[in-house]
């Protein structure tokens, strides 16, 4: 992405995918991070991609930052992968987070994961050094892709790994319909390469592209006979979904990591002892149920992560 000379009067132009942003106001101390208040003085701006785990996640990182004593500046909700990275990467923002797996293959131009998950992290952080990117510590959180279907249509079409997808689609070509983001259906670790690791070769007519939440209900409802998934979407349990094991583990890990930009984790070193032992807590059980609480009950992203936080600890009210 060229380098775009946004900066004026305070703001930034959507053209580099934020808005102008505002400042996080909760009236948060620290729990068991942030004693000390070593980010004091700090200003810092937090971003995140547009999804629901994104706000989520952008919304956990900024209450931490506060709760160390940061004034904090809300740029979440950043449209698509590479916006909120190159964000962090200029310096317009200065930290979010950002997937292992999304960084070696999208943004590093690798076509093959590496299936140690502590390896790729390991790889993303050596190579992003170069790009003024830091990686702190990784979560186990993984949101990989998956395909699912409904119990129904489980039972119809007896499917359970996505060998046995592909076998249908050589078999019954007809009865192998997608429904996929747009995204997904162009990403090197999205459908082209799925296609590829299996064998699968589907028409275009065959894959329908919507909006992801188009997609779960439409899959629940058996109209989509696989829908792309995210493995730590609330929806899979609620909508009661059937997921395909990737079987050849094709799709990388997606690991959550913190991704700062390096001047600013130089100039506040403490960014690291404040966000390491919130992103230790996360994982796939606390995805699941968090994402659930914003796209099945309908709460905001950002009351969960606080809620969150509180019980578990990380962060008290005043």
């Amino acid at each position: 992405m060229r380098r775009r000379m946004c900066l004026a009067a305070g703001l930034l132009a959507a053209g580099c995918g934020l808005t102008s942003g505002s400042p996080m106001a909760d009236d948060v101390r620290p729990g068991s991070v942030g004693r000390g208040e070593p980010l004091k003085g700090a200003r810092l701006t937090v971003t995140s991609k547009s999804f629901t785990e994104g706000l989520i996640l952008g919304a956990v990182m900024g209450i931490a930052l506060e709760a160390a004593g940061a004034e904090v500046l809300d740029r979440t909700g950043i449209q698509g992968s590479i916006g909120s990275r190159e964000a962090v990467r200029e310096g317009d923002a200065d930290a979010g987070y950002e997937y292992t797996g999304t960084a070696w293959i999208t943004y590093l131009g690798h076509s093959r994961p590496i299936t140690d998950p502590r390896e790729q992290w390991e790889a993303v952080r050596k190579a992003d050094a170069a790009n003024g990117l830091a990686w702190l510590r990784p979560s186990s959180l993984n949101n990989t892709y998956a395909l699912a279907m409904s119990r129904q249509n489980a039972q119809k079409y007896g499917t359970k790994t996505l060998s046995d997808v592909a076998k249908l689609a050589k078999s019954d070509p007809g009865a192998v319909k997608l429904c996929v983001e747009v995204e997904f259906a162009n990403r090197a670790d999205g459908l082209p390469g799925m296609q590829q690791a299996y064998g699968m070769k589907l028409p275009a007519r065959n894959v329908t592209q919507m909006d992801t939440g188009i997609i779960y209900t439409q899959t629940a409802k058996g109209s989509c006979p696989y829908g792309e998934v995210f493995t730590t979407d609330g929806r899979i349990e609620s909508m009661n979904l059937a997921v395909m094991a990737d079987d050849r583990t094709f799709f990388p890990h997606y690991n959550a990591a913190p991704m700062i930009n390096a001047k600013t984790l130089e100039r506040w070193p403490a960014i690291a002892d404040v966000l390491d032992p919130v992103t230790a807590k996360l994982n796939n059980t606390v995805a699941r149920t968090l994402n659930a609480k914003v796209d099945v009950e309908g709460e905001d992203p950002h009351q969960v992560a606080l809620e969150w936080m509180v019980a578990e600890g990380l962060v008290r009210e005043a």
